[in-house]
């Protein structure tokens, strides 16, 4: 039991540390202000945990069984991309840099803006849902009721990813000094821009 637990802990971490579009914009709205990157890792989390859910429940075998339910969230998921892309460049573009700056403590709406980015950013991605459907089985104790421990596992692989992504939130705070820069953070909101553009197209382009 130890010893599979720790082994789903380890497959967590392999998980979190590749790199993808969701990494990319925890770090994108770090850029702005500690608060508005961990709101984001806690709507990217909540995601986890909604594919981790309805992979127990099996609605993310649809996605494996329906070619059109797949593709449409597929294209969804490629258009969100570009969407956040497109808004990066057009940011740097103009030189504003209010999305950027270390920014006062945020209003709710802007708290749920920032909660709802990562939410959508995650729940657009159909791969996630097959995954989540794939890997979670692995790691249920023989005997275990399965949706309980698929369910628990699910809420255990986002609280952990939540720490994860919480050491990017304060690796781009500590480095506050250097990104304050206005060069630097327009040069890093094009970067950003330029690779969500890139990873949506290439999701666009996918079979």
């Amino acid at each position: 039991m130890g010893g599979q637990f720790a082994a789903f802990i380890g497959a967590c971490m392999l998980i979190a540390l590749s790199p993808g579009p969701s990494t990319v914009l925890i770090v994108r709205q770090s850029l702005r202000s500690r608060r508005a990157g961990m709101w984001t890792v806690l709507g990217n989390e909540s995601g986890v945990f909604v594919w981790g859910l309805c992979a127990a429940l099996g609605l993310t075998a649809v996605l494996e069984a329906s070619r059109v339910a797949y593709d449409v969230i597929h294209m969804v998921g490629a258009v969100v991309l570009l969407g956040f892309g497109v808004q990066a460049l057009r940011a740097a573009r103009r030189g504003d840099l209010a999305g950027l700056a270390p920014a006062a403590p945020a209003e709710g709406a802007t708290d749920w803006r920032d909660y709802r980015s990562g939410l959508l950013l995650n729940l657009a991605n159909p791969k996630a849902g097959v995954f989540a459907l794939a890997f979670l089985p692995q790691f249920v104790p023989e005997g275990a009721p399965h949706f309980a421990a698929m369910v628990a596992l699910a809420a255990i692989w986002a609280v952990f990813e939540v720490g994860f992504y919480a050491c990017y939130v304060w690796g781009v705070s500590r480095l506050s000094v250097t990104l304050s820069r206005p060069g630097v953070r327009r040069r890093l909101e094009q970067i950003s821009g330029g690779v969500m553009i890139a990873l949506g197209i290439r999701l666009a382009l996918e079979t």
